[in-house]
Parts: structure tokens; sequence; C-alpha cells
């Protein structure tokens, strides 16, 4: 018995302490998972909702699927400007789902290398984006928080059109 309770003693001991090993994800890291969720989603979206559903709105006077898969490939020039040159988008203008999934891509390229240059180091280092100067990692946030905020709508046109979105696929 008392070989049972060392046993298990040393066992708790052992977990506790591989526990206490696993550092928590940094800042950067934590954002940076957050960003390729929702890419992935994003992304995601843009393929599933059909090409005759692109020139869909739920109501008047808001903007079609399409218009929102734009908008989130606008998000070229803020990203852009965090690597050191602001570029347009190309979706500009665009309204096939083939040329809107084109600039989506290419908006996320562009926003791969923006996080992929995110450091703890230099997450706090001011940087013109938006509205102006602020620090990196609040200019990488807003880019994961606007995503998401439309996101959450374009999940609406597609529960209209019958398509679960890629975000509650699976339960």
């Amino acid at each position: 018995m008392k070989t049972k309770i060392v046993s298990v003693l040393a066992l708790a001991v052992a977990c506790s302490l591989f526990a206490q090993d696993k550092a928590a994800p940094s800042s950067s890291q934590i954002l940076k998972a957050a960003y390729a969720r929702i890419k992935t989603n994003f992304q995601k979206a843009a393929e599933k909702m059909p090409e005759e559903n692109y020139n869909f709105r739920p109501a008047d006077g808001v903007e079609t699927f399409g218009q929102r898969v734009a908008h989130i490939a606008n998000q070229m020039g803020t990203c852009s400007a965090l690597n050191g040159q602001r570029k347009p988008s190309s979706a500009a203008g665009k309204t096939s789902k083939a040329d809107l999934v084109a600039a989506l891509s290419e908006s996320f390229a562009e926003c791969d290398k923006a996080f992929d240059a995110l450091t703890d180091a230099n997450a706090m280092e001011s940087v013109s984006a938006g509205r102006g100067m602020q620090p990196r990692i609040n200019a990488l946030y807003g880019i994961v928080v606007h995503a998401n905020e439309v996101y959450g709508a374009m999940g609406v046109y597609m529960r209209v059109k019958g398509l679960v979105p890629p975000s509650s696929e699976g339960r």
C-alpha cells in the first residue's frame, strides 16, 4: 500500500514539475495563432460560397458577400505599410469569386509577412498604421479583430444560403 501511495505521489510531483516547465505562450505567439485561425476561416468561407452568391446581400444597404471579401482583401494596405511599402489591394473593382479569392490570398500573403515579423522584442515599436502611430502589436491585433468581425457577419450570409460557416463545421 505504501508503495502505491509513494508511486502516486512521485507521479504527481513529476507531472507538476513537467507542467511548470511549459511556459505560457507569449503575446506575439497568441496573436499569430489568432491570425492563423481567422485567415483559415476567411479563406475557407470565400472558397465555400458559390459564385452565384457573391452578389448576395442579406438586406438593402448592406454590402454583398463579395464586397465583404474585398473589404478584407483591402487589409493589404495596412499589412504592406507594416512591411515597409504601402501597396494597394488588387480587389478594387473586382466582383467575380475567382478575382476576389485571388485578391484575398494576395492580401493574406502580405499580412503573413507582417505577422511573421512580429516578435515580443518589436511588439511595442511604434509604427504608422491606420489612424497614425501605434505599437506594432496593436496594428496587427486590429487586423485580427476586424477580420473576425467581418467573418462573423459573413457567417450570417452563409447561413441564409444554407451553408455552414467553416468555423462551425464538424459541430
